[in-house]
């Protein structure tokens, strides 16, 4: 199996200037994204250039659901003295006063031709990309080729300006000379922005570039490169790019995989076990086996494991076996059972977990620790329990990207078109990092929203038009699903009570997040909660804001807020009227105004959203699961 080239040279970039936050260097400027730095736009490379700035971090269900031993987490500067890699793309800089354009080797080559020999000392490698002419920073391009299959590369700048020239089609002469040039307005457009070859007079606008098949009329010089920059390497690809700015969103869609730490896997002896050295040198040890032999290999060796984690964790020699054999041999087909979405199961232990379903000697947990409360003392109709989280470890792991589409609700996002993965398959480890906080568990009656469901065909006529909705979008062809009723309703109060609670607790709308626990008899767990947990992972919210909020004297009145404030809309009656809003038309009475979030603390990214299943319509007041209740409130 070929394995990465270690890059020959690496340069050390300013540690205040290009610094990111650990969360950003897993999700918006995850493995193949690009990163604006003041002085230049780095793209983050592959996680085997920097496997060794990494700090261990571990989620047993995670780790077997994801088929790996660990996860990463870029270290800090406390930790290493050098950070994360990255690479230089895209390529393409001009001189904003002589406006010369050419790729960065060539200013590179033009700076060791030019640069004194002391700067050449001090700086081999023209960390600050500089026209030494007009000494002016350099200007990166706004614009580059994306496809479908992942592949990024720049914008065929020199294909380009001769093939569209303004006076008829030209060969590319032997020395291209470009100028980028910009129009003297702002409202001049693509038609504004003028390519100009010196050396043959060629002369081209971006006019047309930005077309979704501009590529494609163009020919087979124009076929994607399959330049992968991250891993700087390419491969042959037969898709036509499309042209994008630089900083569309649709550029790069990383997949994220979250995960909830829980008993027995987040005990004092797990945490030991997994920050010793025994372990680390086991992990070392086996990602050398062959996949055929790798059991038989852990086994002869796991009383000799034993004893030496034993001997450092003062954790009896019998229980570190145990764990071990759990941990390194446990089987990973506990998730693909037949006819049980994986999804869903994963869910379903976390839901046991959160509701109380945990023998009493499994507790003894450093990550996770709860408080089963008794919900016949907050008086809200539809309740079945409700469980106050005051310790709870998420997990969050990137396992690849899609760049035009989104990946899709699948749960690693292998199998689905033009999905990339971040690592290489001999690559035992996923980047991710960890957040710390508290949250409030909220569990529903099913029995009693099964019924209102069956007594209500507007609530399944609403979900069904969703449904249709979907069904004509991109993501319907990658992931088949059907919204129910009842996460609609689920999803919708989620939402209506972190808005609420962001006003309770003093936890701004994007530092909650929320997890939705739905599943039904045809699923093989029937599940109605949502869990709303803090989302940050830094030091706002560490002092119990969030579940102080949970408690009988403040929770129902959050809650009866929470769905009143559901009744009033600045975009009514449009918004509660509504067939479809929002993106792709997957939201019914849900807009900005009423029930959305911000996308960071949003599962779904602020889609299947209905205020109409909650409160009811203008048209039908009495179809909404707390309509009644609402009512009598009022009256009261």
């Amino acid at each position: 199996m070929s394995r990465l080239k270690t890059p020959t040279d690496k340069v050390f970039l300013n540690k205040v200037t290009h610094t990111v936050r650990t969360a950003q260097a897993v999700l918006q400027y995850g493995v193949g994204a690009m990163v604006d730095f003041p002085d230049q736009t780095l793209m983050t490379a592959a996680p085997e250039y920097w496997d060794d700035k990494i700090i261990h971090i571990h989620d047993e269900r995670l780790e077997k659901m994801l088929h790996v031993d660990f996860f990463g987490m870029p270290g800090g500067k406390d930790e290493f003295w050098q950070g994360i890699s990255y690479v230089r793309f895209p390529q393409w800089y001009f001189c904003p006063k002589c406006r010369r354009f050419q790729p960065l080797v060539k200013w590179v080559q033009e700076y060791r031709h030019k640069a004194t020999a002391k700067q050449k000392e001090q700086n081999p490698h023209m960390k600050r990309p500089r026209c030494l002419e007009c000494r002016k920073d350099l200007v990166v391009s706004r614009v580059v080729s994306v496809c479908l299959q992942g592949h990024i590369d720049d914008f065929p700048w020199v294909q380009w300006v001769h093939r569209k020239n303004s006076g008829g089609e030209k060969q590319i002469c032997a020395d291209p000379e470009l100028t980028f040039e910009t129009g003297a307005t702002a409202s001049a457009g693509l038609e504004g922005l003028i390519v100009r070859c010196k050396t043959c007079k060629a002369k081209a606008s971006l006019s047309g570039a930005f077309d979704r098949n501009a590529f494609a009329k163009l020919g087979e010089e124009f076929r994607c490169t399959g330049n992968m920059p991250w891993k700087n390497q390419k491969v042959k690809c037969d898709d036509f790019p499309r042209a994008m700015q630089r900083g569309a969103s649709s550029v790069y869609f990383p997949k994220i995989v979250s995960s909830l730490v829980i008993p027995p896997y987040s005990n004092k002896a797990n945490l030991l076990i997994e920050q010793s050295m025994g372990y680390k040198e086991c992990l070392i040890r086996i990602a050398d086996y062959d996949q055929d032999e790798r059991d038989e290999r852990i086994k002869k060796r796991l009383d000799e494991w034993s004893s030496k984690i034993s001997i450092q964790t003062s954790i009896d020699v019998q229980r570190v076996k145990k764990i071990l054999e759990r941990r390194l041999l446990g089987s990973t087909e506990e998730f693909e059972d037949e006819g049980v979405d994986a999804g869903i199961k994963y869910r379903a232990e976390e839901y046991e977990a959160l509701t109380g379903k945990i023998p009493t000697q499994e507790l003894d947990s450093h990550d996770f620790l709860q408080e089963v409360m008794n919900v016949a003392k907050y008086n809200i109709p539809g309740l079945k329990g409700v469980t106050l989280v005051h310790k709870i470890r998420e997990v969050r792991a990137l396992t690849g990207f899609t760049r035009i589409n989104p990946p899709g609700s699948s749960i690693s996002g292998e199998g689905v078109t033009g999905f990339v993965s971040v690592k290489e398959p001999y690559t035992n480890w996923y980047p991710a990092y960890e957040v710390r906080g508290e949250g409030i568990f909220v569990e529903f009656d099913d029995q009693m929203i099964e019924q209102w469901v069956s007594n209500n065909t507007d609530v399944t006529r609403r979900a069904n038009v969703l449904n249709d909705n979907y069904s004509i979008t991109y993501l319907s062809e990658i992931s088949q699903r059907i919204i129910t009723p009842k996460f609609l309703l689920l999803h919708t109060l989620a939402h209506l009570l972190i808005r609420q609670l962001s006003f309770e607790c003093g936890y701004s709308a994007a530092s909650l997040r929320e997890r939705i626990y739905c599943g039904t008899e045809d699923d093989g767990y029937i599940m109605a909660g949502i869990l709303i947990y803090t989302a940050s992972g830094d030091s706002e919210g560490t002092l119990g804001g969030l579940v102080r909020q949970g408690y009988p004297d403040t929770l129902p009145q959050i809650f009866r807020k929470a769905i009143a404030k559901g009744q009033l809309c600045s975009n009514d009656p449009v918004c509660i009227s509504s067939e479809g809003q929002g993106r792709d038309a997957l939201n019914l009475g849900a807009c900005h105004a009423c029930v959305l979030l911000p996308e960071t603390s949003c599962e779904e990214f602020n889609v299947f959203l209905d205020r109409g299943v909650v409160i009811g319509t203008f048209d039908n007041e009495g179809i909404g699961f707390y309509s009644d209740w609402l009512a009598n409130s009022t009256k009261k």
